[in-house]
């Protein structure tokens, strides 16, 4: 079902210096900031030859990155997104199988304007899932 790995998030405390990072020590090619208020953050990619680095940064109060970092001061990886042909036929037989898609069950617009849902770490050895429609 799923498909190739669209991109590794990792949550970082200050934006600027992890571009600074990626950009400038790894030589990487970094987009331009995009904030997501739906998602309560702000995300920047990081192209890689055979997938993406996403840096999430908190956006707004209510971020569900910034309760990660209050647990993770310096950061860390946050979550994984797979590529799914089909998201709704996906969450359907996930929930079949017991798994658990985190809010209301319905996909939302991701960062690159297709729709994702995000699966529960606990059904996934520890990892939060998103899976994002190709």
């Amino acid at each position: 079902m799923i498909g190739r790995l669209n991109h590794v998030a990792i949550a970082v405390p200050d934006l600027d210096a992890a571009v600074g990072q990626y950009r400038d020590m790894l030589g990487g090619t970094v987009s331009a900031p995009q904030a997501q208020p739906a998602h309560g953050v702000t995300v920047v990619f990081v192209e890689l030859p055979n997938t993406k680095i996403e840096l999430l940064h908190p956006l707004g109060e209510n971020s569900p990155i910034a309760a990660f970092l209050e647990r993770s001061p310096s950061g860390g990886i946050h979550h994984l997104c797979y590529e799914v042909d089909d998201i709704y036929a996906a969450r359907d037989k996930l929930k079949a199988e017991g798994a658990r898609v985190l809010g209301d069950g319905e996909p939302k617009i991701g960062a690159h304007d297709k729709p994702v849902l995000f699966l529960h770490p606990k059904d996934f050895c520890g990892a939060l899932i998103e899976l994002e429609q190709a």
